[in-house]
């Protein structure tokens, strides 16, 4: 009966002109009513542009950049991604750069200067990862501006692929935090972490923003995480390594190894764990001070070392020449002790 009733409900339509109430799927021999498709083929139009969109874009970011993206030759066939920063400087991670004075650079290919051509070291930072390499001549830069990192916005990670050409890595920025202090003393101007899987060859490369605009250069954190060394930092160690080839930092002379506090110290010593002195260099500023292996370290001008991180703190540039007020314990005591902070000798 249903069926029927449709049927007729569709004869009724077919005679009135009408396309009927319920649609067959396909065309029918003499049925002159056919189902419109233009909605959904619109849509998928429109998706299509959008992707062809966003793949022109990334495209264009991609010719943007290539002209500052080198590869720095390293043993064994392998290279190491750096970034053009000046006509005549490259900056490169100066963890994954091995310690030599002269590299060979494999330049960008399709722009003037491509091909080969040499660089010697001329500044290395651990304390922030940089390091530099200087060209004999100048060569053409990319027009880049730097620009602010957001989480949650998308980056872009360059790398050089060994043979004049460029690979990218798109993912989003998964951490942009305040400044920070690395273990090595380096003040970074921010903590900027990629989402993204970086190979070990495109380490050093430049990494844009979404608007293009240049955030710093990657290098790899603790467990492999993909940080940035923010432009900020970069234009700052810059000079100073072209003018010294190094950064000075203030220095101890100590190793130093966390601990626990004893039991019948915690009271006294307003804290559970410290820094044991594992080493003293003879003749720098903890030997002067009289510190001798053993001691703990609780804080450093009244700040709590349960970390190697915080004694980094104390060690930037200005702290040079200053003094640092210690509290140690040493043969079951809670001891003052004062020590001059002197340069870090060059390695």
């Amino acid at each position: 009966m249903i069926v029927a009733r449709l049927e007729l409900q569709g004869l009724a339509a077919k005679a009135a002109g009408k396309a009927p109430a319920f649609r067959p799927v396909g065309r029918t021999e003499g049925n002159s009513y056919s189902p419109s498709h233009t909605g959904s083929e619109n849509l998928m139009t429109d998706q299509a542009d959008v992707l062809a969109q966003l793949s022109n874009a990334l495209a264009a970011r991609v010719a943007a950049v290539r002209g500052a993206i080198v590869a720095i030759r390293l043993p064994g066939e392998r290279h190491l991604s750096g970034t053009l920063w000046q006509p005549d400087v490259v900056v490169a991670s100066e963890q994954s750069l091995p310690k030599r004075n002269e590299f060979e650079l494999i330049m960008p290919g399709g722009s003037a200067q491509g091909g080969t051509v040499s660089a010697k070291v001329a500044g290395r930072d651990p304390g922030t990862n940089i390091a530099l390499l200087r060209l004999a001549q100048p060569v053409s830069l990319p027009p880049l501006v730097s620009g602010p990192a957001e989480a949650g916005a998308l980056a872009l990670a360059f790398g050089a692929d060994g043979v004049g050409g460029t690979s990218v890595r798109m993912g989003a920025i998964n951490q942009a935090g305040p400044e920070w202090t690395s273990s090595a003393g380096g003040r970074i101007d921010q903590r900027i972490v990629l989402d993204i899987r970086l190979a070990r060859a495109e380490e050093g490369g430049p990494v844009l923003n979404a608007a293009g605009a240049r955030l710093g250069i990657t290098t790899f954190g603790p467990r492999a995480e993909v940080l940035v060394i923010p432009a900020a930092t970069i234009e700052r160690i810059v000079p100073a390594l072209l003018r010294d080839g190094r950064i000075a930092r203030g220095w101890l002379g100590v190793a130093l190894q966390p601990v626990g506090v004893p039991d019948a110290l915690h009271d006294e010593a307003g804290q559970s764990s410290g820094l044991m002195v594992m080493s003293i260099v003879d003749g720098g500023p903890a030997a002067k001070a009289g510190i001798v292996a053993g001691d703990i370290v609780l804080t450093v001008n009244g700040t709590p070392t349960r970390r190697l991180r915080r004694i980094a703190t104390h060690l930037a540039s200005e702290s040079i020449g200053r003094n640092a007020d210690l509290r140690v314990i040493r043969g079951g005591r809670v001891l003052s002790v004062q020590a001059v902070i002197e340069a870090r000798p060059p390695a």
